[in-house]
């Protein structure tokens, strides 16, 4: 099997070149009186196959993501609560974000309405669509309340219709105001 493979291996190597006779040789001639003449052996000139290693261009489908952020000095609803029950001042300012990841079209969101329930505050916001469309790129839009309050559970709502994208499983989304009216009773509006 080994000697297969050689002569396997060495045929390969005669074919993978080419080889090209350039000169006749000849033996060298012997005499009886044991003179001998110098001969010559054969010449050849081999040539390899060329191979060229470099780069070429190609046009191929790559992946790219576009996020835009500026920083722009805009006014900002401030909603400052004073709990009767709160003899400390422990009210901190914290910024209440509302956000939405979209495509195909433009979407608009606004924190609608504030509720105020116990220790429970429930951010209402809604999401509408627009008839700007933006192909089959992505966007992230938001709105945001600043708040002074005591530590409290934030809940969020957005009404409509959730955007089939994973980012926006942290909301719930309700179809309509009276859906949510509904669901929850007892509350004082704080925001509008």
């Amino acid at each position: 099997m080994k000697k297969i493979i050689c002569v396997l291996g060495v045929a390969s190597l005669l074919f993978a070149c080419n080889i090209e006779k350039k000169k006749e040789g000849e033996l060298p001639t012997v005499d009886i009186d044991v003179e001998t003449e110098a001969g010559e052996l054969p010449e050849y000139d081999i040539a390899w196959a060329d191979v060229n290693i470099g780069t070429t261009t190609k046009t191929v489908e790559i992946p790219k993501v576009v996020i835009v952020m500026e920083e722009e000095e805009v006014e900002v609803p401030y909603i400052d609560i004073d709990m009767p029950d709160d003899k400390y001042g422990n009210a901190e300012e914290q910024t209440i974000v509302v956000e939405a990841e979209v495509s195909d079209f433009e979407h608009e969101i606004d924190i609608e309405e504030i509720w105020a329930k116990e220790n429970n505050l429930y951010v209402i916001s809604k999401l509408e669509k627009t008839e700007t469309a933006i192909s089959d790129k992505k966007m992230r839009i938001s709105d945001q309340v600043t708040l002074n309050a005591p530590d409290l559970n934030v809940k969020y709502y957005i009404v409509g219709e959730r955007p089939d994208r994973v980012f926006n499983m942290r909301y719930k989304y309700v179809k309509s105001m009276e859906e949510l009216k509904n669901k929850i009773d007892g509350y004082t509006v704080i925001y509008q």
